[in-house]
């Protein structure tokens, strides 16, 4: 069904069974309603005056001898391109190829029920030899473009292991870049918010923090090194596991630092020397410690890994431990104290996102 350049001047409601609905460059200057089944819809440069509803309709009013009557009633949208979203609402609709791009107002759009997005590429891949997987989480077709067209993919992928291509995958002046990706984050993830979508605007902060990761336009090259230690160490904050991780390894770092260089040798000893008169009177007492002396035999025992696990405990809540260190230990301790807090601060932000999502 093409509806393009149609102008609809009255309310109403249109049901409609179809491969494909195009409505490019179509005009609804009153409210309206469409349910659809099976549709790709195309709303590219739709002009709305009064809000439009797009609803994946879950019920059957099809012939039983229609030839779709067989498929998913999947509805997907693929383009709001040159749309003003201020109007839009979408109801239940696949939105893993959508092209948001060029859109007005998308801060304003309504998302309701189960509207669903690409998701990230599975399984394990390889990065100059190193293995790595993706986050799972909610994607803008943009970021699939950009990302298989700076990856040269040269073809569309046939397994939901590779990012997807887009239309104008082989034109590099047509693809996105993540200036606008992230833009178009930050825009969406308002929209949750505003609809209470806890997981949907997580997401999109994630993906809007990606593209100004990789953004090496606008985002100077200090800020892009934070954010590359933000992602490395907690995911920016939403990734619980990741941050534990590193706490645990700094610890288990600190404890062996420790026992090989922190902890002296023996535990240094007071020694009291003083002059005492062959005809009595007054005795006075000067009292000095000896300096720690470094380890030289016997470092990793379990005396020692007692006192190094006590300390890299008490550091991780900034407490002293009191404990006599030698010249390495001390600065490993200062070091301790600093990095082990944080780590466990970005891993308590990211159980308090994760509980707040609810998944």
């Amino acid at each position: 069904m093409d509806l393009s350049t149609a102008l609809f001047t009255v309310p109403f409601t249109l049901r409609v069974v179809a491969r494909r609905l195009t409505c490019a460059r179509t005009h609804w200057e009153q409210t309206a309603k469409r349910r659809v089944r099976y549709a790709t819809v195309d709303l590219t440069s739709a002009v709305l005056n009064a809000p439009l509803a797009v609803i994946a309709d879950p019920s059957s009013f099809e012939p039983d001898d229609s030839p779709l009557a067989d498929l998913p009633p999947t509805v997907a949208v693929t383009s709001v391109q040159g749309l003003d979203a201020a109007h839009l609402v979408l109801t239940d609709v696949d939105l893993s190829d959508c092209v948001f791009s060029g859109a007005f107002h998308l801060d304003q759009l309504r998302l309701e029920g189960r509207c669903t997005f690409a998701p990230t590429p599975t399984g394990l891949h390889r990065r100059f030899l190193w293995p790595h997987w993706w986050t799972r989480r909610r994607t803008l077709a943009e970021e699939h473009h950009w990302r298989a067209q700076s990856s040269g993919q040269s073809a569309p992928p046939t397994s939901p292991r590779h990012w997807r291509t887009g239309p104008h995958h082989h034109d590099p002046g047509l693809t996105p870049t993540p200036e606008t990706v992230a833009a178009l984050y930050r825009q969406l993830r308002k929209a949750f918010e505003d609809g209470k979508n806890e997981p949907g605007a997580a997401d999109f902060y994630y993906g809007e923090m990606e593209m100004r990761r990789h953004d090496r336009t606008d985002t100077p090259h200090g800020e892009r090194g934070l954010l590359w230690a933000y992602w490395l160490l907690s995911g920016y904050g939403m990734r619980a596991s990741r941050a534990l991780g590193w706490l645990a390894l700094a610890m288990m770092t600190t404890i062996v630092l420790m026992m090989g260089f922190g902890l002296p040798q023996n535990s240094p000893k007071q020694r009291a020397t003083g002059v005492v008169p062959a005809g009595g009177g007054t005795v006075t007492f000067e009292i000095d410690k000896e300096d720690p002396k470094n380890p030289t035999d016997d470092r990793y025992t379990s005396q020692r890994f007692e006192k190094a696990l006590k300390l890299t405990l008490n550091s991780v809540v900034f407490r002293s431990s009191g404990q006599d260190l030698t010249t390495a230990g001390d600065y490993i301790e200062m070091t301790s104290r600093f990095t082990e807090p944080v780590l466990l601060g970005l891993a308590a932000l990211a159980i308090r996102g994760r509980v707040k999502r609810g998944n």
